[in-house]
C-alpha cells in the first residue's frame, strides 16, 4: 500500500482519474501492473468502473494458474474427476473472483469442445443471482480428434483442462445495507453438463451439480489519517 499524497506516482505510471472528484480526487484509476524482475511491465489491468476490480488472486490465476486458486471440493463425477477451485475465499461489493471447472479425464475418454456440431460439448452453466454478475465463461483451447469410424474431425478434450468464469460481487447500495456488520455468505451454484466418449462408445450426456462460495464483508468507509490523505 503506497501512500502517495500529491499523486505524482500515480501521474508518473499515467493513471491519474482526471474525471474524478470529491473524496475521489487525485485518486488512482484503480488497477494493477505486473512487473518482471527486469523492471519493464509486462501486463496491466484495469477496469473502467473502480468500483468492480480483480482481486490479487484472480490476477494471479491469469497469469500463473498453478498459484492463483485453491481446490474447495472435489466430485467423481461418471467418467472424469471435476474438482472446484476458486480464486478468493471472501470479498466485498465490487470485488471480481474467478471460479473454476477442472476436469481429469481418463486416459483414452475424451469430452467435445464448444463448437461441435452433433454432439453435446462441455458447458459452464452459473445460476443468475442478484448477488453477484456473471461474464461468459472461458474455456481452453481444443485439440482435433479424428474419427476414423465416420471420417469426422471434432474438437475435444482430453487428460487435464479448466473451465473458468469471473463473478462480480454486488455493488448497489440495497447489496451493502443488507450486509450488516459481519457480512454474509453467498453461493455460487451451477451444473457441469459433458458429454463423454472412449474409443468405441459415446456415454449418456451428463450434467454435474457445482457450488462455490465466498465470505462478502462491508465495505471499509473509514478514511486514512489526514497527513496521508490527497492534497
Amino acid at each position: 500500500m503506497l501512500a502517495d499524497p500529491d499523486s505524482s506516482t500515480i501521474r508518473a505510471y499515467g493513471v491519474f482519474n482526471h474525471e474524478a472528484t470529491g473524496m475521489q480526487k487525485g485518486f488512482a484509476r484503480p488497477g494493477y501492473f505486473f512487473i518482471g524482475p527486469d523492471g519493464i511491465i509486462k501486463e496491466k489491468f484495469f477496469d473502467p468502473r473502480y468500483r468492480e476490480r480483480l482481486t490479487g488472486n484472480s490476477i494471479l490465476s491469469k497469469l500463473f494458474p498453478e498459484l492463483g486458486q485453491e481446490v474447495v471440493g472435489t466430485i467423481e463425477a461418471p467418467h472424469l474427476k471435476l474438482s472446484l477451485e476458486q480464486s478468493d475465499r471472501t470479498g466485498v461489493p465490487g470485488t471480481r473472483i474467478t471460479v473454476y471447472a477442472a476436469v481429469e479425464l481418463p486416459p483414452d475418454v475424451h469430452v467435445y469442445a464448444p463448437g461441435t456440431q452433433g454432439y453435446k460439448p462441455v458447458k459452464l452453466v452459473i445460476d443468475s443471482s442478484p448477488d453477484f454478475l456473471l461474464s461468459s465463461p472461458m474455456y481452453p483451447a481444443s485439440q482435433i480428434l479424428y474419427l476414423p469410424a465416420i471420417k469426422e474431425k471434432v474438437p475435444v478434450y482430453e487428460g487435464a483442462f479448466r473451465v473458468s468464469q469471473e463473478v462480480n460481487v454486488n455493488t448497489s447500495s440495497s447489496f451493502w445495507s443488507g450486509l450488516g456488520k459481519d457480512g454474509k455468505i453467498i453461493s455460487i451454484t451451477g451444473k457441469l453438463e459433458y458429454q463423454a466418449c472412449d474409443k468405441t462408445m459415446c456415454f449418456v450426456p451428463t450434467s454435474v451439480p457445482v457450488k462455490w462460495q465466498i465470505q462478502v464483508f462491508p465495505l471499509d468507509r473509514v478514511r486514512a489519517p489526514i497527513e496521508f490523505r490527497h492534497k
